[in-house]
């Protein structure tokens, strides 16, 4: 998605002045900063508001004649709470259409298809962008999407060809393999049911916390029964949450196994854990193992048994 806004301020504004609120200057993944993309694309950054206010009236008094666009950016890997205030997308296509302006909305973690997920309405849909006027959007083709990494841009027909024929979109673009792999995604998509079961991300949100519960019950018996009593297993309620840039309050309750062993620390087992063939990554909470069933697939778990025989007979 970095990719996608550097190409598109690169192709529509470079040189130009493009407005942004102070608050959603956001700081990506790898360090990657908005202001730093912005200003390799080659337009002039012009702030607006304060971190946790602002206004319509602050974009409309820091529009001049250099203005060629709006940026309005989603805040998806963290939120602003408290004495906060935004201006929404519709309220700013308002205000770009007086002016004549085209609005970018940058979404970061783009949401095709409505999950029925309590709290997971709250982030916006790419489909509604569309719909509420913003002339382009950008979001990722991975995380909620549920694709290979890639940057992907849509939007009105006359900037989406610009963009298309500036040089640097040779330079970014996205390779075939990567390509294939996405067309394959964007086909589970035709039928929403069939992608929520199919897209692995979407399936793991998707879960109920009963059968978490009931399939980490049952491989708890089965642990307590094979595997040396060097090691002892509960089943503990916890909260999943969604991570990779996407949804940052939302919790989603889980059932973790946890694992606790009186000869080996919490860490000494997470180090063997993740240096295990496959490697499991788990979590420490005090002096606890935690694997949260939310991120196991059913053919993960003949190779978990496995891998926590061999972690429990070690020396």
């Amino acid at each position: 998605n970095a990719a996608a806004v550097l190409l598109v301020l690169t192709a529509l504004v470079q040189d130009r002045e493009v407005i942004v609120s102070r608050g959603e200057l956001v700081e990506i993944g790898g360090g990657f900063r908005i202001p730093e993309i912005m200003r390799q694309s080659g337009v002039r950054l012009v702030e607006v508001g304060t971190t946790n206010k602002t206004r319509i009236e602050d974009y409309q008094r820091a529009i001049t004649s250099e203005t060629a666009l709006l940026l309005k950016v989603h805040t998806s890997n963290f939120k602003i709470v408290g004495f906060a205030q935004e201006v929404s997308l519709q309220e700013l296509v308002c205000l770009a259409r007086e002016f004549g302006l085209p609005v970018m909305y940058d979404l970061g973690s783009g949401v095709l298809t409505q999950l029925d997920v309590r709290g997971f309405e709250q982030d916006p849909k790419v489909r509604d962008c569309v719909k509420a006027g913003a002339d382009i959007v950008t979001f990722s083709g991975d995380k909620l999407l549920g694709g290979p990494q890639a940057g992907m841009i849509l939007g009105r027909k006359d900037l989406v060809e610009r963009v298309k024929e500036h040089p640097l979109a040779r330079a970014v673009r996205i390779n075939k393999i990567s390509l294939a792999a996405l067309e394959a995604v964007l086909r589970l998509y035709f039928d929403p049911a069939r992608a929520v079961q199919e897209i692995p991300t979407l399936a793991m949100i998707c879960r109920s916390y009963e059968e978490l519960k009931a399939e980490a019950e049952a491989l708890k018996e089965i642990l307590t029964h094979e595997v040396s009593p060097k090691i002892t297993f509960s089943v503990e309620d916890e909260v999943s949450r969604i991570g990779g840039g996407a949804l940052p309050l939302l919790e989603l309750k889980t059932a973790a196994l946890a694992l606790f062993s009186k000869d080996l620390s919490a860490q000494e087992m997470e180090g063997r854990l993740r240096l295990s063939h496959p490697p499991v990554i788990a979590r420490i909470k005090e002096d606890r193992i935690l694997i949260d069933f939310r991120t196991l697939l059913p053919s993960d778990r003949d190779d978990l048994v496995k891998v926590i025989k061999e972690i429990s007979s070690g020396d």
